[in-house]
């Protein structure tokens, strides 16, 4: 009977989590697509690629200003809940400390990495993205940990909000900005943000617990995990940065333009990911043969949801002037290069995170490194011959090849297993 399976789903948490991601997902993929409209006709395509030189830079290297702390807390956590305030309190000593020395290496060396005019915006956007933003992401991570994936989605939200009331606002009222007056006023609402998020997640589950000795016993790991994170910022970015230091501000807006599209339509894959996420570490200390199948289960779902985006986005492309203005029309040529990108990390988010799962992080992160360097190697020759034709093809290798390395990483780690327990047997 139809009834039993959806009786199933409504029992089941993984359903049951992965429809609160979805939901809040779905409101931020609204939020995020009027921002990115409001945001465009704010700022022309050059002002788009200044700005987007100097976002991509602080996104690289953001990961490295809670030294991975906040994922350090969803698996700990996760597992025991007790462990909530130290591991609170090493988020917040974390983000202060390496977030002021990831502000300020950009501050004095960010001109010699992007462009003279993107250089000008890294102070504010840093202190936005490494400190405020990170601080953001961390606290709904604490509700993630706790599987209570409802305010985890609002908390994802917060900021994004926050930035489409800004840009409506500033629309309205000045009708065109530059791209510093947009990072000063993203500043303020990044803090408003971080502000709010800091609030929530102490009124629910009290004062953090500082605990000093955390970083360094919890670095080493909380390290890898802020590599991890870093270098898919890398290869998903580092492509921009490289197109505002050869001083392609126009082509850097309409391919930054497009990727944020393909941004947007991987949410739904990344919500039923995110309430995976802490399922994979508890079947993870049962081994392989436990997180496989899970692995498995979720990509038969995500899957799906990649193909859907890349087929609607290759159609759909052309209505992109209509809505950003004209100034952005070679970004439809860009998006439907980029298309395939959401089937592709439908593959290896699931496959990644299934060997993070077990313990095996830094087997990720060498697969990540690869991606990461492949990506620079590409990028270096096809952007100044090819300009963002080149920085998409780059794209397209990178998520496709990472896809195939990280499956191919999970099938070895699992005959391994299989092996290890055979040669336990008598014979």
């Amino acid at each position: 009977m139809i009834s039993d399976p959806i009786k199933r789903l409504r029992q089941s948490t993984l359903a049951r989590n992965a429809a609160w991601m979805f939901a809040g997902q779905g409101l931020s993929f609204v939020i995020q697509a009027l921002y990115f409209v409001f945001l465009a006709r704010l700022l022309n395509a050059t002002q788009y690629g200044v700005l987007a030189g100097a976002v991509a830079l602080v996104t690289v290297v953001s990961q490295y200003s809670t030294m991975g702390s906040g994922l350090t807390l969803l698996r700990y956590v996760s597992q025991d809940p007790k462990q909530f305030p130290k591991y609170w309190g090493n988020v917040l000593m974390s983000t202060a400390f390496y977030g002021s020395l990831i502000v300020l290496l950009l501050h004095f060396s960010g001109r010699w990495l992007v462009g003279k005019e993107s250089a000008s915006l890294l102070t504010l956007i840093a202190f936005s993205d490494c400190i405020c933003g990170q601080l953001s992401t961390c606290a709904a991570q604490v509700f993630q940990s706790f599987e209570r994936m409802r305010l985890t989605a609002t908390l994802n939200m917060l900021t994004s909000s926050f930035r489409l009331l800004l840009a409506c606002s500033m629309l309205f009222i000045m009708h065109h900005a530059v791209a510093k007056q947009w990072a000063v006023a993203m500043l303020v609402v990044s803090i408003g943000a971080a502000c709010t998020a800091f609030a929530v997640v102490t009124r629910r589950f009290g004062w953090p617990r500082f605990e000093p000795k955390l970083l360094l016993t919890r670095g080493p790991e909380g390290f890898v995990f802020a590599m991890s994170s870093s270098t898919t910022a890398a290869y998903n970015d580092f492509d921009k940065v490289m197109l505002g230091h050869y001083g392609m501000t126009v082509a850097n807006g309409i391919y930054s333009m497009a990727y944020r599209i393909i941004n947007i339509a991987t949410m739904p894959i990344q919500s039923i990911e995110a309430a995976a996420f802490p399922r994979f570490f508890r079947e993870g200390a049962k081994g392989m043969a436990a997180v496989e199948p899970l692995a498995v289960k979720i990509l038969k779902r995500t899957v799906i949801l990649g193909l859907a985006a890349a087929i609607g986005m290759f159609f759909f492309a052309p209505i992109i002037p209509f809505f950003i203005g004209k100034g952005f029309s070679p970004s439809v040529s860009a998006l439907r290069w980029l298309c395939l990108i959401p089937l592709f990390r439908s593959f290896h988010l699931c496959a990644g995170d299934a060997i993070a799962g077990v313990g095996q992080q830094k087997l990720r992160l060498l697969c990540q490194l690869f991606a990461a360097g492949f990506n620079f190697a590409l990028n270096l020759y096809l952007i100044p011959h090819y300009s963002w034709l080149g920085a998409a093809i780059a794209s397209l290798l990178t998520d496709g090849g990472l896809a195939v390395l990280t499956w191919a990483v999970l099938f070895c780690l699992r005959r391994r297993e299989q092996a290890a327990v055979l040669s336990t047997q008598p014979a």
